[in-house]
Order: C-alpha cells, then sequence, then structure tokens
C-alpha cells in the first residue's frame, strides 16, 4: 500500500510503499480517506514528542477519518505503532474509532478533529470552565487557537480576550467570538501593561498555545495585577515560540495562580477520545470552520515542509465524502 513513510527520526516522510497492515484483537481496520498534517503529528513523526514510540521506519499521522471494513465512516485516533493515519489502510484500537457526524466532509472532520480537541480538553477537562467567565487565548491566530475562540462562546464563555501576531486575524476573531484582541508585537512592558488591564478587570482562564515570552510575560501581568485579580487556571496547551520560559518564583507566590498542563499524559486516552467526539458534534451542528488545503497523499513531501497558519493542510488519501 501507499504511505507517507518516515525512515528515521529527523527526516521527513516520503511517499511510498509500506506493508500491509494486520488486524490484531481489540482492533479495526480503516480506510483512510483524510489525514491533517499537525504539529503534533510533525513532533512524533520526528521521534520528539513526549509520547513518540522511537520505533522507525514508520507511517507518519497521528489520526484521521475514513471507513472501517463494514462501510462506516469514523475518525479515528493514535494508530498502532508503526501505523499512523497518512496511509492507504491502518488499524487503530476499536475503542479509538468514532462515527463522523454527516454534516461534516471527510476533510474538515481530519482538520478539525485535534486544534478543536486541544482546546475543548484544556476548558472542559483542565480548567473546567463556568459559564459567563472571561477566558484568555494566548496565541488565537492559529489554527487551533482560532478555534478555541469559537468553542470557547460555545462553552459558555462570558468574555474572550484573543492574543495573536496576525493583525489580520485577529480582526477576523472579533467576528466569532473574540471580544478583545491584542496584538502580540512591539515593546514587551507595553505588552505586558495591555495584559495588566485586563487582568484588572479579571480573567478566569488563560489557554496558552506558545509558551515563550508572551506567556512569561501574561504570568507576570496576572501576578502584578495583585489581590484585585481572580484566581486563574492558566492552562500550558502548546509551544510553539518556545520549549522554555524564566519565571520569578514570587510570580506564584504573589498571585493565586493554578498553572497546569493539558495534553496526552494529563488527561487519560479514552477520555480524550470521547472528547474528540463531543468537538465532532459541536463542529457539525455550530458550523466550526477553518481554513484547509486538500493536498494528495503523493505530495506529501512537499506539504510536509511548507510553514505557516493560514490554514490546515490535508492529506486526501482515498475516495472522500463531502
Amino acid at each position: 500500500m501507499k504511505a507517507a513513510i518516515v525512515r528515521q527520526a529527523g527526516q521527513d516522510p516520503v511517499y511510498g510503499d509500506y506493508q500491509e497492515p494486520v488486524i490484531a484483537p481489540g482492533e479495526s481496520r480503516i480506510t483512510v480517506a483524510a489525514a491533517a498534517i499537525s504539529n503534533i503529528a510533525r513532533s512524533r513523526a520526528s521521534g520528539a514528542h513526549y509520547s513518540s514510540s522511537g520505533e522507525f521506519p514508520l507511517v507518519a499521522g497521528i489520526d484521521g477519518v475514513g471507513r472501517l471494513d463494514d462501510g462506516q465512516r469514523v475518525y479515528f485516533a493514535l494508530p498502532r505503532p508503526p501505523y499512523g493515519s497518512m496511509c492507504e489502510r491502518t488499524v487503530a484500537p476499536t475503542t479509538q474509532c468514532l462515527p463522523v457526524p454527516k454534516e461534516l466532509d471527510d476533510v474538515m472532520a481530519a482538520a478539525i478533529a485535534n486544534p478543536g480537541l486541544s482546546s475543548w480538553a484544556a476548558f472542559s477537562e483542565r480548567a473546567r470552565l463556568k459559564a459567563g467567565e472571561t477566558v484568555l487565548v494566548n496565541g488565537a491566530t492559529g489554527m487551533a487557537g482560532q478555534l478555541a475562540v469559537q468553542i470557547a462562546k460555545h462553552l459558555g464563555a462570558g468574555k474572550v480576550i484573543a492574543t495573536g501576531r496576525n493583525a489580520d486575524t485577529l480582526r477576523a476573531l472579533a467576528g466569532v467570538g473574540a471580544d478583545v484582541t491584542i496584538q502580540l508585537t512591539g515593546d514587551g512592558d507595553a505588552l505586558e501593561r495591555s495584559f495588566m488591564a485586563q487582568f484588572a478587570d479579571g480573567i478566569d482562564v488563560v489557554i496558552d498555545y506558545l509558551w515563550g515570552a508572551s506567556a512569561e510575560r501574561l504570568l507576570i501581568a496576572a501576578a502584578k495585577a495583585g489581590a484585585e485579580a481572580v484566581p486563574i487556571r492558566f492552562v500550558q496547551v502548546g509551544s510553539v515560540s518556545g520549549q522554555t520560559i524564566s519565571l520569578p518564583s514570587a510570580v506564584l507566590r504573589a498571585s493565586a495562580i493554578d498553572l497546569m498542563g493539558s495534553g496526552i499524559g494529563s488527561i487519560a486516552l479514552g477520555r480524550l477520545v470521547s472528547l474528540t467526539g463531543d468537538v465532532l458534534h459541536a463542529a457539525a451542528s455550530r458550523g466550526f470552520r477553518i481554513a484547509v488545503d486538500p493536498v494528495p497523499l503523493s505530495e506529501v513531501a512537499e506539504a510536509w515542509s511548507k510553514s505557516g497558519s493560514a490554514s490546515r493542510t490535508v492529506l486526501t488519501i482515498g475516495a472522500q465524502e463531502a
């Protein structure tokens, strides 16, 4: 069968032939229709992600949409290594296969599932978002961040503050749920003052996709806002801007900040799969959408090397359902 094959850690996948999977007990075989190129898919394929198997060669991809042998259309997550989702056929635990709402086509379902889950899980499982609370999404101009703004409103947030570098995307987010936008450019001290003004009004939950300098400034601003600020649940989801930060210890002593992470390991896998089903049903009923760029599996090498967050690249593999 044809697949996107990663020969060694650190190498990009190449299009080629890979052995057919054999179903083991408790597994389902999926004829794959679409699989998205996500940050976590890149990281796991490189061997750098904390959840990587370290087994090479492997097929890239952590999730996708396809059909079971009985014809049922499903979203599936975390196929059994060394199989991934970017191939004609793969195998995954049956418990990690979910029906896809008919309102979502294959490409959109594959594009939305993982980035939508990142904020849905952070809000519902880690932050325990309550109706009417104020949310700040740090890094809202990326694909996952754009969905996080929409999902925050869907889950009942009373006010959503969106931060990011892309001014055009920030303006667009005002139309899908962002009440306040802050551009992450210019002087760091000025940015910190902008954060402090929002913390002074009260922020309940921060969902952070960036880490790095902006997360440092956010945490320091939260502490400087002082006793007038409400307790803050700060949920770390991604690290687009850096893997580490330098944080004065006094920040945590001088503030009511509950600092936590959200991802594979901090939430049980079975629960993450179940939450993905919630994301897909909400996307179907509420019309969540992001920009997608469908690309044939045969062009995986070129697609993999693309950078930027204007759209989600989705590899099309089998016959897609519209």
